[in-house]
């Protein structure tokens, strides 16, 4: 914390208390914290006010201000409150003009804080503005006021929330009397007083937070329900076994961290923007430019034909650090400021990269000790890229350097639109065995375990004699002599990805230093079997994702592109997100770099747009004549403007100009989910398992192509995301199951939801430690059955289940332990393969083994049947269309290499082309 200062501000009914939590770093985000107490209770040193403001400041790296409102005590009553709590707001909305805003508050501090965000609502709607979607699916103000008291806020997080009266729980006298003493009366309540009764369209997104025993939190799933059925997007966390008012206990309530950690996302969720520029809204086009490949009089050429392509926006200088700074402390900006100049005068927008992907020459010389190591303990040699350690101090201060140097420079040009930070981190250095990684690697066990002896628990080191006595013992898991400990290895996998966020956060914290009202970004590589680097987790840290995907061959070729895209998009919280790079044609890096066929670069693109993709961009404009990626296709190819693929590249961008209408929309949720979560497939793939030929991405992807094959939309989502609104919700290897997750998991079937988990989930907790007691482990109970033993299959072999199809790779020794359970198939000696146990409204449904396409389909079908999921298809379309919806607009998406007649369709005429797209507006 950078400084917390105690300030007196001017209200309607005198001076008000606030304290200011600043965390010294400039992300444009501000937060208004209104604590608990029956509105009667409280102040500014409570842990409620106190710890949590410092806490979200500190999380979220926003400044956050705590409002000391006058309390319902000698006479003071409903709207006091509300007026201090809104007076702070304008104030603090007014002083600091935060790019992004939010306001938030626990207990009877929701209610004030959502009461405020109500009258700010209504404000702006009488000035002629209002909550609405912009161009880039951000809730943000239509019109109006921005500054002081005609602000409206960006994001609302409530806690606990008290915010109906009647409460739709039980009846406590406790609860009218504290009503009586705050309104003055218990009929009649104003809406102004318990906002659940008040009008909610228009309101930005919610994130509210509920104790799991708490007599209140009824108040708080009956704002979600109704935050949805007025169309306004609210998530919710539901903390496992706390109690109401469990933001005041973070020393008895396990939850509290977990708690912090939402509040901070959700205002990190607000304060997401999209690039920076005027004008109607569009989906933009264009890819990465590489001028300094070239001689400057191919530059005005480049241009005319980017025009002529339909090209709005470029990504520059990603490889230019060797051009930038030749040698140490000196510079070369001149052809970049001609470039800059020759794009922003033809109206091309830039997404200007931190060129600190691959180090210079002469860095890596003069500093050979930034060079990474890999497990062999060799040094990583320079020549090609990323060839740094995300861990060494010497890298990230020559980094740092050339990052605060180009921004300088350029964070006024009109030309920016945003700033790029690095490339494809971690693609080719995620992991690192240097010295410097082990010094980093014990600094992140210790926040981690705190103590030796926890992380001796948590690693079982009374296993083979390994018990730790000093930090300095431990070691990242270089070359082994057998295998090596699965939790070490597991940390390790954490760690590495923690290490390349926070050198992401490092360069963020520059440019928003230097240029705040600039939106940053990375690209992902959210593709195929890339999971080295937890994009969930990264995703707070940009200001809108992007995402790199490259077409692998293959029969599902088309499927993962599609699971890739839609995942990306609820990375992105359902929000459109960038396209940052993908091809028009043949790669240069797998064993056979294959061209697409006609209509597959159209058809690529626009199912990236249907999952929310609001940028499409392609890697690269111009098709190197040197290099290693020569012969890697381009928006202009090394045959000119003749070629195919230019005219093909020049239809899409007069084809994306034509969907503008498109632009902004957010996705629009399915009805079922697919999981995802990135420890269980770090763990799941580890070795000494009882098989190595689990595919974690490859069942997930199955399950997917299932959905698809259905004619049925399902959702790819983080596992530590928003699910519980799914009526049907499939966890394919869902290996690491922490009580958190458990407990969330019951409550979803015990809600109403219904689950299917696969084989091999639940099996064990976060520090990869088996669950007691027999598996599915944490999901034992749940299920309603138990496996004493796993039963892999070896290469070719296969297991014959009752409905004739041919289980593979996988199978497990069932046993029913709930007389509720339906067995679905069966192995051949009877032992159950598929059940599903049902639980009030909800189910919870198993499989045992690896289905083949042909099993899959029928069981999905009746698990999607009973839990009232049907494909918004006709039947014909049913498994050859993917259908896809953002807002009112639908995709439908050709599977097959044969046009589709759809007649059926409304609002469709005519044929699908084989591997086209319609588009209905």
């Amino acid at each position: 914390m950078s400084s917390i200062e105690d300030v007196t501000i001017h209200g309607p009914h005198g001076p008000i208390p606030i304290r200011v939590y600043d965390p010294g770093e400039p992300s444009g985000a501000a937060l208004l914290w209104a604590h608990g107490g029956g509105f009667r209770h409280g102040d500014l040193d409570m842990r409620e006010s106190d710890m949590v403001a410092a806490e979200i400041s500190r999380r979220a790296g926003a400044l956050v201000v705590a409002v000391g409102y006058r309390l319902a005590v000698g006479g003071v009553r409903h709207p006091v409150p509300v007026d201090d709590v809104h007076a702070a707001w304008q104030w603090m909305t007014g002083k600091y003009q935060p790019v992004t805003a939010g306001i938030g508050g626990a207990s009877a501090g929701a209610a004030l804080a959502l009461a405020s965000a109500l009258r700010s609502r209504d404000e702006n709607e009488r000035d002629g503005g209002g909550w609405d979607e912009n161009e880039r699916g951000d809730v943000v103000r239509d019109g109006g006021a921005r500054d002081g008291g005609g602000r409206a806020p960006d994001t609302i997080l409530l806690a606990y929330p008290f915010l109906h009266f009647p409460n739709p729980g039980p009846y406590e006298h406790g609860v009218e009397e504290m009503v009586r003493n705050y309104v003055g009366r218990i009929s009649d309540v104003p809406a102004d007083a318990f906002p659940g009764h008040a009008r909610l369209e228009g309101l930005p997104p919610v994130h509210v937070l509920l104790s799991e025993n708490d007599h209140l939190r009824p108040s708080g799933e009956l704002i979600v329900r109704q935050l949805h059925e007025a169309g306004v997007a609210a998530t919710v966390f539901v903390a496992a076994g706390t109690a109401h008012g469990h933001l005041n206990r973070p020393l008895e309530d396990t939850g509290v961290a977990e708690s912090l950690e939402f509040l901070a996302a959700g205002l990190a969720r607000g304060r997401r923007r999209w690039i920076r520029r005027d004008g109607p809204p569009r989906i933009e086009f264009g890819a990465d430019y590489n001028p300094e490949q070239w001689p400057p009089e191919t530059w005005p050429e480049d241009v005319r034909l980017m025009r002529e392509a339909g090209v709005t926006v470029v990504s520059l200088g990603i490889f230019s650090w060797a051009r930038l700074e030749p040698a140490e402390g000196q510079w070369d900006f001149g052809w970049l400021d001609e470039v800059m100049d020759l794009l922003h005068s033809h109206g091309i927008l830039v997404d200007l990269a931190t060129p600190t992907a691959s180090p210079p020459p002469w860095l890596t010389r003069r500093h050979p000790e930034i060079l990474p190591v890999d497990r062999h303990g060799h040094t990583v040699g320079p020549g090609a890229r990323q060839h740094w350690r995300p861990t060494s101090p010497v890298f990230r201060e020559h980094a740092l350097r050339l990052v605060r140097a180009v921004a300088t420079r350029y964070g006024g040009h009109p030309a920016l639109t945003a700033w790029h930070i690095s490339n494809e981190l971690g693609c080719h250095n995620v992991y690192d065995f240097s010295d410097d990684a082990a010094v980093a690697f014990r600094s992140w066990l210790r926040d981690r375990y705190r103590t030796l002896d926890a992380l001796n628990h948590a690693w079982g080191t009374a296993f083979w004699s390994q018990r730790y006595g000093d930090w300095a013992e431990i070691l990242p898991p270089r070359l082994l002599g057998g295998a090596g400990n699965p939790t070490q290895a597991l940390d390790f996998k954490r760690f590495s990805s923690d290490a390349l966020r926070d050198h992401l956060r490092a360069e963020r914290a520059v440019l928003r230093e230097l240029t705040p009202d600039v939106p940053v970004t990375t690209n992902f590589m959210v593709a195929g079997p890339i999971n080295e680097m937890d994009y969930a987790d990264w995703a707070s840290g940009v200001d809108f994702v992007a995402n790199d995907h490259y077409v692998r061959p293959g029969p599902q070729a088309r499927d993962e592109l599609s699971f890739s895209a839609n995942l990306t998009g609820n990375i992105a919280g359902g929000r459109p997100w960038f396209l940052m790079e993908h091809s028009t044609g043949a790669v240069n890096w797998q064993p056979v770099n294959v061209p697409k066929r006609r209509g597959e670069l159209a058809r690529d693109s626009l199912t990236h747009v249907a999952h929310g993709a609001d940028g499409v961009c392609f890697f690269q404009w111009r098709q190197s004549r040197a290099g290693a990626e020569k012969y890697h296709s381009a928006m202009l190819p090394h045959g000119g403007v003749s070629s195919a693929v230019f005219r093909d590249v020049a239809d899409l961008g007069a084809r994306l100009a034509a969907l503008s209408a498109v632009s902004g929309l957010s996705r629009t949720r399915a009805s079922a989910a697919i999981l995802v979560d990135a420890d269980s497939w770090w763990a799941a793939e580890q070795d000494s398992h009882p098989t190595s030929r689990l595919d974690y991405r490859g069942e997930a992807l199955n399950w997917y192509s299932t959905f698809l094959d259905l004619g049925v939309r399902a959702d790819v989502v983080p596992a530590g995301g928003d699910w519980s609104g799914y009526r049907l919700v499939v966890a394919p290897i869902l290996h690491v199951v922490p009580q958190r997750l458990r407990d969330r998991l019951e409550n979803y079937v015990h809600g109403g939801g219904h689950l299917l988990a696969t084989y091999f989930s639940g099996t064990v907790d976060e520090n990869d430690h088996l669950w007691p007691g027999g598996y599915p482990g944490a999901l034992r109970d749940l299920l309603g059955v138990r496996v004493e033993e796993f039963a892999p299959l070896l290469d070719g072999e296969t297991v014959t289940l009752s409905d004739g199809t041919a289980a593979t790779v996988w199978t497990e020794r069932v046993t029913v332990t709930d007389p509720a359970v339906e067995v679905l198939l069966t192995y051949p000696d009877g032992g159950p393969a598929v059940t599903r146990r049902a639980l009030r409204a909800g189910s919870a449904a198993y499989t045992s083994c690896v289905l083949p396409a042909d099993g899959r389909k029928p069981v999905l079908d009746d698990l999607l049947r009973r839990a009232g999921v049907s494909s918004e298809l006709p039947v014909a379309l049913r498994g050859r269309v993917e259908p896809a919806v953002r807002g009112p607009v639908w995709f439908l998406i050709n599977r097959t290499d044969e046009p589709v007649d759809l007649a059926d369709v409304d609002g469709a005429t005519g044929e699908l082309p084989a591997r086209g797209v319609v588009v209905l507006l």
